[in-house]
């Protein structure tokens, strides 16, 4: 606003400001501005501290919608060159009574507000040809805008009104100001025939009709340059609206993306975890076949020991055996020496000895023999029946072995399986991500293409900015 060749507008909207800054004031009273456009903002007053509303005499068009201002200043008259005033959707309870000093306002909206009834100074506004009081509180009209003979549109909600009736609210504008001036015993003229006080003249030479042309023309003039405003109001608000359409379009595509990534992370995670799962089962399966191997190994060695204790017990009684056959051949040999002493004592001849004595030990060495035959074979049975349980359990370490490994190869087949399919959904990502990036580029495409157009319109708009600064020009000369 500042720079040397700017327009006389002072736009500081959607800035999320709680106060007017010092600043904007200054500039509207040093530069003359006659357009401030403060909408969209935390505002909850008007004037800043230490600042006068003085410095917006200049001021034609005043734009404080969408705030949060619960008052006007008291002086709000002392603008005196203010044409439009939008109030609308702000939490105004009530106006104030200088209202009625804007000889010149043209447009009041206060829609969407909480008023409960207008002052009666309204009847001072004497160039007012649009008033908007709809959404708010007011059941009650004054009877003082009857005077305000420009009115031409008026804007409220006729249900809810009870002074003038809701059937004459809902009539219109002029079978309203019909009501209004019956009630306040004036005659009614229409806006179109209402002529603005005409100038006193210093002199005969000046001719009335002279100065109605003038003054028409100003009017024209005025209005057309209140109409440029008033489109260049709503083409900006058209571009603002496409913006926040097309912000939204590209949060929800980016909401959508986030989505589809969030999707398919938690698809990923679903099937890692199914991974998991299935290696802790045959993880668990397999500790339980090694548990079922190693009771298996353990009942084995068991069996093989209380095999090698038997044939231990069967070794001890062979050797208990064999003493009591030595002991049985040393009581043969006592026998026998006792049996030579007692044919000693009983003179018996000694070929009848040696024969008997012959015979005695051929019969205990046969039965020496016999004995030592049974236990050879016996100790070939339980070396034979060792050697059996030996290659049993080997053969069955063997077969444990092929099942393990064969348990291994499955748990290694999932495991490939798995990662297939890990890699499968990677390429399905990495697919969506390059759509998405595609999508992202057409957008941003169509950004700049809008961009563009906007860029032209400016240039339109700051085309007729200029022509009508020169206008302006022409007109102060």
């Amino acid at each position: 606003a500042k720079e040397a060749g700017a327009d006389d507008t002072l736009d500081i909207s959607r800035c999320e400001l709680s106060e007017v800054p010092y600043g904007a004031f200054a500039t509207c009273k040093v530069l003359q501005k006659k357009v401030l456009i403060i909408h969209t903002n935390n505002l909850t007053s008007l004037v800043p501290k230490s600042c006068s509303l003085l410095s917006l005499i200049t001021v034609k068009v005043l734009d404080l919608h969408d705030n949060q201002l619960a008052s006007l200043p008291a002086d709000i008259g002392q603008l005196t060159a203010l044409q439009v005033l939008n109030l609308e959707r702000n939490l105004l309870k009530s106006l104030p009574q200088s209202i009625g000093d804007l000889a010149q306002l043209q447009l009041l909206n206060v829609k969407g507000n909480q008023l409960r009834a207008l002052p009666g100074s309204v009847s001072g506004l004497r160039s007012l040809r649009a008033l908007d009081v709809s959404g708010n509180e007011l059941q009650e009209l004054p009877r003082g805008l009857a005077h305000a003979r420009s009115l031409q549109t008026l804007t409220l909600d006729a249900s809810a009104m009870t002074y003038p009736p809701p059937d004459i609210c809902s009539a219109g504008t002029e079978a309203i100001q019909q009501f209004l001036c019956r009630e306040c015993g004036i005659a009614y003229y229409p806006p179109s025939q209402h002529l603005l006080p005409t100038l006193e003249s210093n002199g005969g030479g000046t001719s009335v009709d002279g100065v109605d042309r003038t003054v028409e023309k100003y009017l024209e003039e005025e209005s057309e340059w209140q109409n440029k405003f008033l489109d260049y109001e709503k083409r900006k608000e058209r571009k603002t609206q496409e913006k926040l359409e097309f912000e939204r379009r590209l949060n929800v595509g980016q909401r959508e993306q986030a989505l589809l990534v969030q999707q398919l992370n938690s698809h990923k995670d679903g099937i890692l975890q199914t991974v998991r799962e299935e290696q802790q089962r045959l993880e668990q399966g397999l500790s339980k076949h090694q548990r079922c191997l190693e009771e298996e190994r353990l009942k084995l060695l068991q069996q093989l020991k209380d095999t090698e204790q038997g044939i231990a017990s069967r070794i001890q009684k062979l050797l208990e055996d064999n003493q009591r056959q030595k002991r049985s051949s040393d009581i043969l040999k006592s026998l026998e020496n006792e049996r030579i002493r007692m044919e000693q004592l009983m003179a018996i001849t000694q070929e009848e000895t040696e024969q008997l004595r012959r015979r005695e030990v051929a019969s205990a060495m046969q039965q020496m023999l016999a004995e030592t035959y049974k236990n050879k074979l016996l100790q070939t049975t339980s070396e034979s029946r060792r050697q059996d349980l030996v290659s049993q359990a080997c053969s069955s370490l063997a077969e444990m072995d092929q099942k393990f490994q064969q348990i291994l190869a499955w748990q290694q087949l999932d495991q490939n399986k798995a990662v297939s399919q890990i890699l499968q959904q990677v390429e399905m990502q990495k697919s969506a991500f390059e759509a998405l990036q595609v999508k992202k580029d057409l957008m941003h495409r169509q950004i700049r293409n809008q961009i563009k157009l906007i860029e032209t319109e400016l240039l339109q708009l700051t085309q007729l900015e200029v022509k009508r600064q020169e206008l302006d020009t022409e007109t102060l000369q």
